[in-house]
């Protein structure tokens, strides 16, 4: 029993690093995007595909800004 619980933190400590990674921000809007996608298609919208590129292209370049302002206050 006790292998199986450190086996399980274990993969839940894998599933966030990877899904979450060094920005949570990221994270987050990638839920609400595919969340919106869902809520979009659903109701008929057939072209739903582009709410995940918009907010790609929102998110990724704020998180290089971020990151090069951070290696400039360094």
């Amino acid at each position: 029993m006790r292998a199986l619980v450190h086996a399980l933190k274990g993969f839940a400590g894998f599933l966030y690093d990877f899904l979450v990674g060094d920005d949570w921000h990221v994270a987050a809007v990638v839920v609400v995007a595919m969340a919106v996608t869902a809520v979009i298609a659903h109701h008929g919208g057939t072209g739903a595909w582009w709410v995940i590129l918009a907010a790609l292209a929102v998110v990724l370049p704020l998180t290089v800004w971020k990151v090069v302002r951070a290696s400039r206050d360094q």
